[in-house]
């Protein structure tokens, strides 16, 4: 398999590639490199933080204001300890394509819940059905705590029924806008009323609170439930043209190419196997189209792990990770609206731009980042007398550069250029690479993250 193609393969299932597993998979045949990731990603290692504060406890412990208080207090912590325990898996996958799908999974079944429970359970399941099979992916979400609150359909009963989880599930997760009407809706909700969780998030069908009367929904009628619903709307072609849309603009190309996407429906309409359609998907010859290697904007998770592929660096107080994720526009468990993070080039504007720029310079030489609460990029210094600021918005890190040593020692710095941009480099930029080409190897690999062709994969 060409190395170029390889390269583009693990930046866009992964974070990027170091040149001695490059020049490995290189030598195989195309196949056997992709068959190697989903081998590697057969394993499902679930993630979690200590939880032991809930043990043994139940509803009935928290009944005064001031304990459910303390218990919300805990449990954000906590949620802030998981966030920071992904980040930190990220950086170092054993199961990397089942890991960048279940990055791909958490903005498209959004979710955000305060409850530690709820939130270990979500992200966990997001990684079990990363590859499996959407149908009942999508029915286990709708059965989930943390989306039975955050879409309200824990108060979602046949006295009142709540419409708000029924037009997320076709406009966000199933369909898209305008591909169903207000009254496939409302008869929607019905058929989920009566979905509730216990306290440690299991789910509780309530039959008292269920709607058993006939549904009418996309021409069918019957005595529909939920599950019922999620299996007509799959019946849909169009649902299947949805995922593969999306699937195609965050593995492929944001410009959607309907020759393709049609090819994929194809695949995926007959069951829905996600990892029969991925499978598809990176053995095409499309996918290795020289339209689609450089020409990703990164999201600010991918930023940050790749730098950590090329030089691995540990956060001298983690929970500082969130505040670099906000700086940046993408905190992990934390996204803006049921739509999750617009993509693309929503990633930039004329902040962000600058803190990608300067940030791996920064970082990586041992200084430090002022971090201004308020998000001002002004207040982002590498000038150490300026300590204005408290102390504790300073975000430091320790730069593991004998590793950068070992991977990239015997690679002259020209090399360095294609290691790390796969995208087209303006001649300016490459004559002043060129002038560079004395630099210490450090030095040169942080210009060459500092540079506006890095921020694309």
């Amino acid at each position: 398999m060409k190395l170029s193609h390889v390269q583009h393969l693990y930046n866009r299932v992964g974070f990027g590639i170091t040149p001695k597993n490059l020049a490995r998979l290189s030598k195989k045949s195309k196949i056997n490199v992709v068959n190697e990731l989903f081998d590697s990603s057969k394993k499902i290692s679930v993630l979690k933080v200590d939880t032991s504060f809930l043990k043994g406890k139940t509803y009935k412990d928290f009944k005064t204001k001031d304990q459910r208080k303390e218990l919300q207090k805990i449990s954000k912590k906590k949620v802030s300890e998981f966030s920071i325990a992904w980040f930190l898996r990220l950086n170092n996958p054993s199961e990397i394509l089942r890991e960048k799908m279940t990055l791909f999974w958490t903005n498209h079944f959004v979710c955000k819940s305060k409850n530690i429970v709820f939130t270990e359970s979500y992200n966990n399941m997001l990684r079990k059905n990363a590859l499996g099979n959407f149908r009942s992916f999508t029915k286990i979400v709708s059965k989930e705590a943390a989306m039975l609150v955050y879409l309200n359909n824990k108060q979602n009963n046949k006295k009142s029924p709540n419409e708000n989880f029924a037009r997320e599930l076709m406009e966000l997760f199933t369909l898209g806008q305008d591909k169903y009407t207000e009254q496939d809706i409302k008869e929607s909700a019905r058929a989920f009323t009566g979905y509730s969780h216990r306290f440690r998030g299991e789910f509780n069908f309530k039959q008292k609170n269920h709607d058993e009367n006939e549904k009418t929904f996309f021409g069918k009628t019957g005595n529909f439930n939920g599950d019922d619903i999620i299996d007509i709307i799959l019946q849909q072609k169009q649902c299947a043209r949805f995922i593969s849309e999306k699937i195609y603009r965050y593995f492929v190309n944001e410009n959607i190419n309907k020759k393709h996407i049609d090819e994929m429906v194809n695949v995926f309409y007959k069951d829905y196997n996600i990892e029969e359609l991925m499978r598809f998907v990176l053995l095409s010859e499309w996918f290795y189209d020289e339209k689609n290697i450089g020409t990703k904007i990164k999201s600010p998770i991918e930023f940050l792990v790749g730098m950590n592929i090329v030089v691995p660096h540990k956060f001298e107080k983690p929970k500082q990770i969130i505040l670099l994720q906000r700086l940046l526009g993408q905190i992990l468990m934390s996204p803006p609206n049921v739509a999750g993070w617009k993509t693309g080039r929503n990633w930039i504007d004329s902040n962000t731009i600058v803190t990608r720029l300067r940030l791996p310079s920064v970082l990586l030489n041992n200084a430090e980042i002022a971090y201004s609460e308020k998000g001002d990029e002004e207040a982002m210094i590498n000038n150490l007398k300026k300590r204005k600021l408290r102390r504790n918005t300073f975000i430091k890190v320790s730069a593991d550069w004998s590793s950068f040593d070992k991977h990239y020692k015997n690679e002259p710095n020209a090399e360095l250029i294609n290691y790390l941009i796969t995208s087209k480099i303006n001649k300016g930029t490459l004559e002043v690479l060129e002038r560079n080409q004395q630099l210490s190897k450090r030095d040169f690999v942080l210009q060459l993250m500092s540079l506006p062709e890095y921020q694309l994969c």
